[in-house]
């Protein structure tokens, strides 16, 4: 493999970095009217099913009606514990 190839370009890098300073940023305003728990689920739901939809929409990842039935089970929990916490 030659050495080149061992280089990821700076671009990507850079976008998922800010795109992680962004995240933490977000779930600590939500820390300062949510709790911890229900925070850091809704901040790791949210993660799973962005990534999800990411996939399907620009990867190609293939669609079952149970894999829907899952992210939609996820987003109404994610939801349920917002509106739990009112």
């Amino acid at each position: 493999m030659a050495f080149h190839a061992c280089i990821l370009p700076l671009y990507p890098s850079l976008l998922t970095g800010a795109g992680m300073a962004v995240s933490f940023l977000l779930l600590s305003y939500s820390l300062k009217s949510l709790p911890l728990g229900t925070a850091y689920a809704v901040w790791t739901g949210i993660g799973s099913v962005g990534t999800v939809i990411y996939g399907v929409y620009f990867l190609g990842e293939s669609t079952s009606l149970l894999r829907i039935t899952c992210i939609t089970l996820m987003g109404l929990s994610i939801i349920g514990l917002n509106l739990s916490e009112k």
